[in-house]
């Protein structure tokens, strides 16, 4: 009985890498016994794709995008084990974060820190936003609180401030807390602050250039208006906060909500090309190539000529077809045949003139055809 070539022997026949073919010697006959099933339906194909693709956002954070693309998974192939595991894993999760973070928003209602808890809330939205528990308790438990903010001024101290608009000097822990000042350090002239409001306690709102009531008879003296007082709308507080903390998902979640409302608001739209860009350039940071290029993209319909958005947007497209591209080589490589085809039309996807992605898949495609011929025999 004569013995045909090995799939080892047949995928040393000419691969295209980095721009040459990969030669190797060829290996002895494999005995018919090892030569490989048949190979990957289309259906096994593109369910593998999306489980990878889950598998990078769930490593990137975004639990509940990862957990869309398993479900797609299991909808090409019902009974796939490594989607109906992914799925069981992430909704175990999703439902872990969601419940700490409902915890952490009852704590904060707890204290009276409405803003606080508005954020746990819409993150825990973030992460199932179909949960309808949170959804209510962020509609019929979390109130909104108006939030002004005071540019300091020579002489004043949080006592002073906490004097000024509550009435009671002892307020001052809760500007302290809202702007999360740094112990003993001192306030500086022109500093903006966020003054909230206390449920309960009497709050003063002045109107632009008036100063509130001094006791006395003394009448301050007439001339132009020391302060104006700016109201700002609390999602944008919120998502200026988050920002500063590089919480990137919870300040674009504030912006997307105000945005919803208020479609033309120019300093939400300043502030969320802002989110876009410094997310994309922690992604690319930390190589998650394929989540930059979707923020990058997103930051691009926005706003194409952004800072150097444009250039980092090709920076990541080419990063991520490469990434694709040698992720292709280590699956061929591993005769993982089929899973290294659909990597390299990922590539095509987004370079379809890579010709190394195009002849790799020619390659590969007529050596699954030569084991379906050997096995039929």
């Amino acid at each position: 009985m004569r013995r045909g070539p090995g799939l080892v022997a047949l995928l040393a026949l000419g691969l295209a890498a980095t721009g040459c073919a990969t030669v190797g010697p060829v290996p002895e006959p494999a005995r018919p016994e090892q030569v490989r099933p048949l190979p990957p339906t289309l259906r096994e194909e593109l369910t593998a794709r999306h489980n990878a693709r889950s598998g990078a956002l769930e490593r990137s954070g975004d639990l509940q995008r990862a957990l869309q693309e398993r479900k797609i998974a299991l909808t090409i192939t019902p009974d796939d084990p490594a989607a109906r595991a992914g799925q069981a894993r992430l909704q175990g999760l999703i439902e872990r974060r969601v419940g700490e973070r409902v915890q952490q928003g009852r704590a904060a209602l707890a204290r009276g820190s409405h803003g606080e808890a508005r954020r746990h809330f819409l993150a825990a939205l973030v992460l199932d936003p179909t949960n309808r528990r949170v959804f209510e308790a962020l509609q019929q438990d979390v109130r909104e609180v108006e939030v002004i903010v005071h540019t300091v001024k020579a002489g004043d101290t949080l006592a002073s401030l906490a004097q000024r608009y509550y009435g009671d000097p002892a307020r001052a822990e809760v500007i302290f807390e809202t702007n999360q000042l740094t112990p003993g350090a001192r306030l500086a002239v022109g500093q903006p602050l966020k003054v909230p409001e206390i449920l309960g306690v009497p709050f003063v709102r002045l109107e632009p250039g008036r100063e509130p009531a001094r006791p006395g008879p003394r009448r301050e003296p007439a001339g132009p208006a020391r302060e104006e007082v700016v109201e700002t709308n609390p999602l944008l507080l919120d998502a200026q906060e988050a920002l500063q903390r590089s919480a990137y998902v919870d300040a674009l979640a504030d912006l997307d909500r105000l945005l919803a409302a208020e479609p033309n608001n120019t300093e939400a739209l300043g502030l969320k090309k802002q989110a876009l860009y410094r997310q994309a350039q922690s992604q690319l940071g930390a190589r998650n190539y394929g989540e930059s290029y979707r923020t990058l993209t997103a930051l691009n319909q926005l706003s194409p000529n952004y800072e150097d958005s444009a250039t980092l947007l090709q920076q990541a497209r080419r990063a991520m077809v490469d990434e694709h591209y040698s992720q292709g080589l280590r699956l061929y490589r591993q005769e993982k045949l089929a899973e290294a085809i659909g990597e390299w039309r990922v590539v095509l996807e987004f370079d379809p003139q890579h010709a190394n992605a195009r002849r790799n898949i020619e390659q590969a495609e007529k050596l699954l055809r030569s084991l379906d011929e050997r096995r039929r025999r």
